[in-house]
Parts: C-alpha cells; structure tokens; sequence
C-alpha cells in the first residue's frame, strides 16, 4: 500500500509540476501559486471535512511549519521551471528532496530489507541520471539548477515535519499544511509588490487559469496520497518514491515542449522502474 500511495503521489506532482511550470513561463511564480495553493487549500479543505478527525495543536503546527517550507520550496521551484528546462530543473530538485528525508529516516532508525534498499538506492541513482545535462543547457540556465536545489531542500523539510505531523487527526494537518504554503506566498508577492510594483503579466485567459486550478488541485492531492503513505510507512521509502515525478514532469515536457530526452536520462528512467519493482517485490 506504501508504494501505491507514493508513486501515485510521484505521478499527481509530476502532472501538477508540468502545469504549474506552463503557468509560470507564461506569468510568473508568485501569480502562478496565488492561483494554485488557494486551489488546493479548498480540495484538502473538504478532502477532510468528509474523510473526519479531529485537529490538535499538535498536528496542526507540525503540518503548518511544513507548509512554511513547501511554501518557500514551491516559490523557488516554479521560478526555476519558468527559467526551465523542466527535464532538468525538476530532477535536480527532487534529488535534494530525497536525500534528506532518507538521512533523517535512518536516524530515525529505520532499516529497510536488503532488496527494497537496493531499490530505494537505484530510484536515488535514477533521479540522478535524469537530471544530468548538457553544458550548453547548463550555460543558458545557470540559475534554474541552483534554485531547483533550494527547493528541494525546502520541500525534503516539508516531507519530514508531515512525517512527525500524523498523529490520528486525519486529514488536518494537511489543512495547516496548506494554510502555511498560502501564507508565505502571500507575504512573498505582498513584499514583492511593495519592491517591484511591476509583477509580470497576470494570469489571464480561461486555458491558462484552468491549468492553474487543476495544477492546485493535483499537488493537494499529492500531499494526501504522500501524508497517507509515510503514516503507513517509512520515511526514508515513501519519500523517494514520491520524489520520483520528475520522471513524469521529463516525459510530459518532452511532448509539449520538444525538450530532448537525452540518453542518459533514459538510462535514469529505466534504472527508475528496475528500482520501482525491487521496491514492489520486497
């Protein structure tokens, strides 16, 4: 059940990643997100409502400082794919994202089986592989692998404090989790506004505000299927599981964007499902 619910969280990113991206490159990151994160605040709003529980300050708190770092991740992340290319940007950040909810699962004393370790090990590889790029692509976004970095480490923060966030309350710490995304956003454009009265170009035109939505839709989606499968299971392998959409982000740029799929990067893909199915099996 723990791996269904992370790659089903993995593949919900890598689609609510690619939208969001689209979304940006046409606007800006900050405009993108007031759009999407509202979005998703009311899907997990009534997601818990009808699945119950009861809140604690306890849960809540956890979950709303995970939401201060996925908030600051998500800013960085969509200014890194609106610089693109995706097929590096989101690798490189998902990377960062896995690495340290692996090292805090493993102080945490969690020692998996020694055939899904080694596929834990091959999705970290995997990951790797497919954000390897060229140097000519290197050149011209000089700054998008950087922040892609930075937004990984906030968003392996987010993955570990949702971990310490369950504690039989449902869905709500999701609620805070989200509430804190909004609020750094807010204040984020709000200082912005005040700097740089010029914004960028509003998100406008129904297509556009449409992919916003369902973009905030499909990431609060992804937080639940995330949050339900490291409350089933363990940090260190729900966390790099899920921190596989990039592989889903790769393959929808590719189509959209004509971003070229470089053999190493279908090197990392394959290696991807040779490691999703030593996962499966052990």
């Amino acid at each position: 059940m723990v791996t269904l619910l992370a790659l089903g969280a993995a593949l919900s990113y890598g689609v609510a990643d690619f939208l969001g991206g689209a979304v940006s490159r046409r606007s800006t990151a900050l405009r993108a997100l007031l759009w999407c994160v509202p979005t998703g605040l009311a899907f997990v709003v009534i997601a818990t409502l009808l699945t119950g529980g009861s809140p604690t300050t306890s849960s809540m708190a956890w979950g709303f400082g995970a939401g201060l770092a996925g908030g600051t991740g998500l800013i960085t992340f969509y200014r890194a794919l609106a610089q693109g290319p995706m097929s590096v940007v989101a690798p490189v950040s998902a990377l960062t994202s896995s690495l340290l909810p692996v090292g805090a699962g493993l102080l945490r004393g969690e020692r998996l089986d020694t055939t899904v370790l080694l596929g834990v090990l091959l999705c970290l590889v995997a990951i790797g592989l497919v954000s390897m790029e060229e140097n000519g692509e290197e050149r011209r976004t000089a700054h998008g692998p950087i922040m892609a970095g930075v937004s990984g480490a906030c968003f392996g923060v987010f993955f570990i404090l949702l971990k310490e966030a369950g504690d039989g309350s449902g869905l709500w710490p999701l609620v805070g989790a989200r509430a804190g995304n909004l609020l750094i956003i807010v204040v984020a454009f709000a200082v912005l506004s005040r700097l740089r009265p010029d914004t960028g170009s509003k998100v406008s035109g129904r297509l556009l505000i449409a992919l916003a939505l369902i973009s905030g839709v499909l990431d609060a989606g992804a937080n639940a299927l995330y949050f339900l499968a490291v409350q089933d299971g363990m940090l260190s392998l729900a966390a790099v599981l899920t921190s596989l959409y990039p592989a889903i982000t790769v393959l929808m740029a590719r189509i959209a964007y004509s971003e070229r799929l470089r053999a190493v990067q279908r090197i990392g893909l394959a290696i991807a499902a040779a490691g999703v199915a030593l996962v499966t099996v052990g």
